[in-house]
Protein backbone atom coordinates (compact mmCIF):
# COMPACT_ATOMS: atom_id res chain seq x y z
CA UNK A 1 0.00 0.00 0.00
CA UNK A 2 1.24 3.43 -0.94
CA UNK A 3 2.42 5.86 2.01
CA UNK A 4 -0.11 8.61 2.56
CA UNK A 5 1.04 11.52 2.52
CA UNK A 6 1.16 14.06 5.04
CA UNK A 7 -1.32 17.01 4.57
CA UNK A 8 0.33 18.63 7.57
CA UNK A 9 3.67 19.22 5.69
CA UNK A 10 4.00 23.23 6.14
CA UNK A 11 7.34 24.20 4.09
CA UNK A 12 9.37 26.43 6.60
CA UNK A 13 9.97 29.13 3.27
CA UNK A 14 7.74 30.13 0.67
CA UNK A 15 8.95 31.78 -2.30
CA UNK A 16 6.27 33.28 -4.65
CA UNK A 17 6.93 35.36 -7.98
CA UNK A 18 3.97 37.98 -8.00
CA UNK A 19 3.14 37.96 -11.82
CA UNK A 20 0.34 39.10 -13.42
CA UNK A 21 -0.80 42.59 -12.02
CA UNK A 22 -0.19 44.21 -15.87
CA UNK A 23 -2.89 42.05 -17.83
CA UNK A 24 -4.72 42.38 -14.75
CA UNK A 25 -4.98 45.67 -15.91
CA UNK A 26 -5.45 45.09 -18.93
CA UNK A 27 -7.92 42.84 -17.70
CA UNK A 28 -10.06 45.18 -16.54
CA UNK A 29 -9.80 48.26 -18.75
CA UNK A 30 -7.16 49.87 -16.01
CA UNK A 31 -3.71 51.75 -16.32
CA UNK A 32 -1.45 49.53 -15.53
CA UNK A 33 -0.45 51.00 -12.20
CA UNK A 34 -3.86 49.78 -10.85
CA UNK A 35 -2.99 46.43 -11.34
CA UNK A 36 0.29 46.98 -8.75
CA UNK A 37 -2.24 48.66 -6.29
CA UNK A 38 -4.51 45.59 -6.95
CA UNK A 39 -1.51 43.32 -6.09
CA UNK A 40 -0.83 45.24 -3.34
CA UNK A 41 -4.02 43.90 -1.57
CA UNK A 42 -2.97 39.94 -2.38
CA UNK A 43 0.37 40.68 -0.58
CA UNK A 44 -1.62 41.70 2.87
CA UNK A 45 -3.61 38.50 2.03
CA UNK A 46 -1.18 36.28 1.48
CA UNK A 47 0.89 37.49 3.90
CA UNK A 48 -2.05 36.86 6.74
CA UNK A 49 -2.00 33.42 5.19
CA UNK A 50 1.16 32.00 5.65
CA UNK A 51 1.27 33.30 9.46
CA UNK A 52 -2.24 31.30 9.78
CA UNK A 53 -0.55 28.18 8.24
CA UNK A 54 2.56 28.64 10.25
CA UNK A 55 5.17 29.28 7.51
CA UNK A 56 7.91 30.85 8.93
CA UNK A 57 9.42 32.87 5.86
CA UNK A 58 7.97 34.56 2.99
CA UNK A 59 9.67 35.36 0.11
CA UNK A 60 8.21 38.42 -2.06
CA UNK A 61 9.45 38.88 -5.93
CA UNK A 62 8.57 42.32 -5.59
CA UNK A 63 11.25 44.18 -8.20
CA UNK A 64 13.66 42.85 -10.58
CA UNK A 65 17.06 44.40 -11.55
CA UNK A 66 15.22 44.27 -15.00
CA UNK A 67 12.22 46.02 -13.88
CA UNK A 68 13.99 49.18 -14.19
CA UNK A 69 13.95 49.13 -17.77
CA UNK A 70 10.22 50.13 -17.53
CA UNK A 71 8.78 52.96 -18.63
CA UNK A 72 9.93 55.72 -15.57
CA UNK A 73 6.15 56.66 -14.61
CA UNK A 74 5.55 53.01 -13.72
CA UNK A 75 9.04 52.75 -11.74
CA UNK A 76 7.88 55.91 -10.60
CA UNK A 77 4.40 54.71 -9.51
CA UNK A 78 6.13 51.26 -7.84
CA UNK A 79 8.29 52.79 -5.97
CA UNK A 80 6.02 55.65 -4.46
CA UNK A 81 3.59 52.15 -3.82
CA UNK A 82 6.26 50.55 -1.96
CA UNK A 83 7.28 53.53 0.36
CA UNK A 84 3.50 54.13 0.88
CA UNK A 85 3.03 50.22 2.19
CA UNK A 86 5.89 49.73 4.24
CA UNK A 87 4.50 52.99 5.94
CA UNK A 88 1.15 51.98 6.30
CA UNK A 89 1.84 48.42 7.20
CA UNK A 90 4.56 49.23 9.79
CA UNK A 91 2.32 49.04 12.74
CA UNK A 92 0.54 45.85 11.41
CA UNK A 93 3.74 43.77 11.19
CA UNK A 94 4.62 44.68 14.86
CA UNK A 95 1.16 43.89 15.74
CA UNK A 96 1.77 40.49 14.23
CA UNK A 97 5.20 40.21 15.00
CA UNK A 98 6.38 40.08 11.38
CA UNK A 99 10.39 41.43 10.44
CA UNK A 100 10.62 43.07 7.28
CA UNK A 101 14.06 42.57 5.28
CA UNK A 102 14.95 42.52 1.82
CA UNK A 103 17.12 40.84 -0.69
CA UNK A 104 18.67 42.44 -3.93
CA UNK A 105 20.61 45.83 -4.35
CA UNK A 106 18.86 48.01 -1.86
CA UNK A 107 21.37 50.97 -3.10
CA UNK A 108 19.56 51.04 -6.71
CA UNK A 109 16.59 52.25 -4.59
CA UNK A 110 15.20 56.18 -4.43
CA UNK A 111 16.50 57.28 -1.10
CA UNK A 112 13.46 57.78 0.49
CA UNK A 113 12.24 54.59 -0.32
CA UNK A 114 15.49 53.18 0.77
CA UNK A 115 15.27 55.26 4.35
CA UNK A 116 11.32 54.24 4.33
CA UNK A 117 12.50 50.57 4.37
CA UNK A 118 15.87 50.70 6.62
CA UNK A 119 13.84 52.27 9.32
CA UNK A 120 11.23 49.43 9.70
CA UNK A 121 13.77 46.54 8.74
CA UNK A 122 15.16 48.11 12.07
CA UNK A 123 11.77 48.57 14.41
CA UNK A 124 11.43 44.98 13.21
CA UNK A 125 13.91 43.36 13.42
CA UNK A 126 12.92 41.44 16.68
CA UNK A 127 9.54 40.43 15.62
CA UNK A 128 9.97 36.52 14.98
CA UNK A 129 6.48 35.27 13.84
CA UNK A 130 7.27 35.55 9.85
CA UNK A 131 10.15 36.67 8.14
CA UNK A 132 8.43 38.99 4.94
CA UNK A 133 11.11 38.87 3.18
CA UNK A 134 11.65 41.90 -0.44
CA UNK A 135 13.53 41.20 -3.11
CA UNK A 136 13.95 44.41 -4.43
CA UNK A 137 16.16 45.47 -6.96
CA UNK A 138 16.96 41.91 -7.21
CA UNK A 139 18.63 39.28 -9.83
CA UNK A 140 20.01 35.92 -9.18
CA UNK A 141 22.55 36.14 -11.34
CA UNK A 142 23.96 39.69 -10.45
CA UNK A 143 23.61 38.34 -6.51
CA UNK A 144 25.67 35.00 -7.83
CA UNK A 145 28.10 37.39 -9.75
CA UNK A 146 28.54 39.78 -6.76
CA UNK A 147 29.08 36.71 -4.00
CA UNK A 148 31.97 35.32 -6.94
CA UNK A 149 33.48 39.29 -6.67
CA UNK A 150 33.50 38.63 -2.79
CA UNK A 151 35.20 35.29 -2.76
CA UNK A 152 37.83 36.78 -4.78
CA UNK A 153 38.63 39.84 -3.08
CA UNK A 154 38.69 37.33 0.04
CA UNK A 155 41.29 35.13 -2.35
CA UNK A 156 43.32 37.87 -3.49
CA UNK A 157 43.52 39.52 0.54
CA UNK A 158 44.24 35.80 1.76
CA UNK A 159 41.49 35.09 3.99
CA UNK A 160 40.16 32.69 2.24
CA UNK A 161 42.01 29.33 0.34
CA UNK A 162 40.09 28.52 -2.81
CA UNK A 163 40.68 24.95 -2.84
CA UNK A 164 38.90 25.53 0.40
CA UNK A 165 35.35 26.88 -1.13
CA UNK A 166 32.33 24.49 -0.61
CA UNK A 167 28.26 25.18 -1.53
CA UNK A 168 28.25 26.76 2.42
CA UNK A 169 30.59 29.07 1.54
CA UNK A 170 28.94 30.26 -1.84
CA UNK A 171 25.82 30.67 0.49
CA UNK A 172 27.25 32.90 2.77
CA UNK A 173 28.14 35.36 0.05
CA UNK A 174 24.59 35.31 -1.07
CA UNK A 175 22.12 37.93 0.03
CA UNK A 176 20.09 35.28 1.55
CA UNK A 177 22.96 34.17 4.06
CA UNK A 178 21.30 33.32 7.35
CA UNK A 179 17.93 32.35 5.57
CA UNK A 180 16.93 28.59 4.85
CA UNK A 181 16.19 27.88 1.18
CA UNK A 182 12.61 28.34 -0.03
CA UNK A 183 11.00 24.61 0.34
CA UNK A 184 8.17 25.96 -2.14
CA UNK A 185 8.45 27.91 -4.94
CA UNK A 186 4.67 29.43 -6.36
CA UNK A 187 4.34 31.63 -9.69
CA UNK A 188 1.48 33.28 -10.38
CA UNK A 189 -0.37 33.97 -13.87
CA UNK A 190 0.84 30.54 -15.12
CA UNK A 191 4.16 31.64 -16.79
CA UNK A 192 6.48 28.88 -16.89
CA UNK A 193 9.86 30.51 -16.00
CA UNK A 194 11.16 31.19 -12.81
CA UNK A 195 12.49 35.10 -14.12
CA UNK A 196 16.52 34.95 -12.61
CA UNK A 197 14.75 34.31 -9.10
CA UNK A 198 16.92 32.90 -6.51
CA UNK A 199 18.77 30.31 -8.84
CA UNK A 200 20.59 28.65 -6.05
CA UNK A 201 18.72 28.55 -3.51
CA UNK A 202 15.36 26.85 -5.75
CA UNK A 203 17.99 23.84 -6.35
CA UNK A 204 15.34 21.70 -4.41
CA UNK A 205 12.34 23.84 -4.17
CA UNK A 206 9.18 22.17 -4.78
CA UNK A 207 7.46 24.70 -7.36
CA UNK A 208 3.69 25.14 -8.09
CA UNK A 209 2.62 27.39 -11.21
CA UNK A 210 -0.87 28.56 -11.15
CA UNK A 211 -3.18 30.11 -14.35
CA UNK A 212 -4.42 32.69 -11.42
CA UNK A 213 -3.39 36.14 -11.59
CA UNK A 214 -1.56 37.63 -8.41
CA UNK A 215 -3.79 40.49 -7.93
CA UNK A 216 -6.83 37.74 -7.67
CA UNK A 217 -4.57 35.00 -5.77
CA UNK A 218 -6.27 34.79 -2.13
CA UNK A 219 -6.00 32.83 0.76
CA UNK A 220 -7.66 29.40 -0.84
CA UNK A 221 -5.03 30.02 -3.77
CA UNK A 222 -1.84 29.89 -1.00
CA UNK A 223 -4.06 26.78 0.98
CA UNK A 224 -4.27 24.73 -2.43
CA UNK A 225 -0.69 25.35 -2.84
CA UNK A 226 0.61 24.22 0.10
CA UNK A 227 -1.67 21.28 0.14
CA UNK A 228 -0.09 20.34 -3.21
CA UNK A 229 3.35 20.88 -1.59
CA UNK A 230 2.28 18.74 1.20
CA UNK A 231 1.36 15.61 -1.06
CA UNK A 232 4.97 15.47 -2.90
CA UNK A 233 7.17 12.82 -1.95
CA UNK A 234 10.81 15.31 -1.63
CA UNK A 235 13.62 13.19 -2.24
CA UNK A 236 16.35 15.49 -2.91
CA UNK A 237 17.83 13.49 -5.39
CA UNK A 238 18.14 10.68 -3.51
CA UNK A 239 15.04 6.94 -3.98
Amino acid sequence: MAKEKSVTAIPQHVAIIMDGNGRWAKKHHLPRLSGHEAGRKSVKRVVQAAIDHGVRYLTLYAFSVENWQRPREEVQGLMGLLRGVIREELSEMSKEGIRLRTIGRRQDLPEAVREELESAIEKTKGHTKLDLILALSYGSRVEITEAMQGMAREVKAGKLDPDQIREETVAEHLYTHGIPDPDLLIRTSGEMRISNFMLWQISYAEIVVTPVLWPDFGEEDFAKALADYAARDRRFGGI
